[in-house]
């Protein structure tokens, strides 16, 4: 199944676009397109990913979350234990 797409246009340095013609008269990507698509893609789950990070960080500065958790933790514990027992 198709996505919906809507062409877009931006200006890039002389030599990444040099760079990416290089790369489709080689055959390594399928179109420009895939490759810009691949790109970002990459990119915004790498930001999303140090903005998750940035939240944990603040998280563990937060007293009453790391309470929350460490009572969450203790509540199971036990039966943590319990689990690992059947298992091994």
């Amino acid at each position: 199944m198709r996505r919906k797409t809507k062409k877009a246009t931006f200006n890039l340095p002389t030599d990444v676009l040099a760079a990416l013609d290089e790369i489709m008269a080689r055959g390594m990507v399928p179109s420009k397109n895939a490759l810009v698509e691949q790109a970002l893609n990459k990119e915004l789950k790498e930001l999303q990913r140090q903005a998750r990070q940035r939240l944990w960080q603040e998280g563990a500065k937060d007293t009453l979350l790391v309470k929350d958790v460490e009572d969450t933790e203790a509540a199971f514990r036990t039966a943590d234990a319990e689990t690992a027992r059947r298992i091994g």
